[in-house]
């Protein structure tokens, strides 16, 4: 079993454009609505390629009503911790050339009180975990540790844990040593504090966050694939050229389909395969989707794997 935590979800409004450009009109093909956060994302694509998982989340207000809803008969079992303010509703524009925007809410404030009960909420399913997934921002009145108390947690059940986060919560994450950390580029910029622009800075880079405790690194570099940073040296993953339509949600099926690979005893290339291809796949549909299995072994077969000398 997958467990994913969402702990700040939000409604997704998705709005797919003719064009986006600067200082000019564009005209709304059409509006999805969905529920969306990275947790969420994640699990929607592990029973998608027929893995066990099920989904933590937080859910307040009218956009939790509307939340809860999107959620029923997604196929696995979710855990709803209630709290009392409105969870966020964040906003999506992108065209048919694949230029995106992304314009998301910081979030609820939650009580300390709300706090431990999610931390409860985690406990109590650890017990049916194999693996633990602690993905996306922490909204405000969370501290920026609770990601890191929850990997120790998660290590003295016996059970692995991915962590897909930003800023200080990446960071005091990381140094809990999680089993694998899959930032994005700029997700690595911000920890490391500089710009990375070269294949030598990314294999750089992430030799340097595995080195700041995860026991794995995945790199995830959009269109240019992912560098995987192991006990046993780095990895580089290229996939084909695509057309990519809506990269974002791309890292959410990359962090999914990695950890359901990781469940079928792969080992990190073939893992790391399966990541890039599943984000590769995802790109290029429209909108904020995700792509099927077969669609993503279509990909799986194109993408190569290297091992850096």
């Amino acid at each position: 079993m997958i467990v994913t935590l969402t702990i700040n979800p939000a409604i997704d409004r998705i709005f797919s454009v003719d064009r986006l450009a600067f200082e000019d009109r564009s005209y709304i093909n059409s509006i999805r609505e969905s529920a969306g956060g990275r947790g969420i994302n994640a699990s929607r694509v592990i029973q998608s390629f027929g893995g066990d998982t099920h989904a933590l989340l937080i859910s307040g207000g009218d956009s939790g009503k509307r939340l809860e809803e999107h959620m029923v008969g997604c196929g696995y079992p979710t855990t709803t911790v209630p709290i009392g303010n409105a969870i966020r509703t964040n906003l999506t524009i992108t065209d048919k050339h694949g230029l995106t925007v992304n314009l998301n809410e910081a979030g609820p404030e939650l009580a300390k009180s709300e706090v431990a009960l999610v931390e409860r909420a985690v406990r109590d399913v650890l017990g049916e975990a194999s693996w633990l997934l602690l993905c996306g921002s922490l909204p405000p009145g969370v501290p920026s540790s609770f990601y890191g108390k929850l990997i120790a947690m998660a290590r003295r059940k016996k059970v692995k844990t991915l962590l897909h986060a930003d800023r200080d919560a990446l960071r005091e994450g990381i140094e809990q040593q999680p089993t694998i950390a899959t930032p994005n580029q700029q997700e690595a910029e911000r920890l490391l504090g500089r710009t990375l622009l070269t294949r030598s800075h990314y294999l750089e880079a992430a030799t340097q966050i595995r080195a700041m405790g995860a026991e794995s690194v995945v790199l995830s570099l959009g269109s240019r694939g992912a560098i995987g940073a192991y006990a046993d040296g780095l990895l580089e993953a290229l996939p084909p050229r695509v057309d990519a339509v809506c990269p974002i949600g791309a890292g959410d099926a990359l962090t999914a389909a990695y950890t359901w690979s990781c469940t079928r005893k792969n080992n990190h290339a073939e893992a790391l395969r399966w990541g890039v291809a599943s984000g590769t796949a995802s790109a290029r549909l429209p909108g904020m989707n995700f792509a099927s299995l077969p669609q993503v072994e279509d990909i799986y077969r194109q993408v190569e794997i290297r091992r850096v000398e």
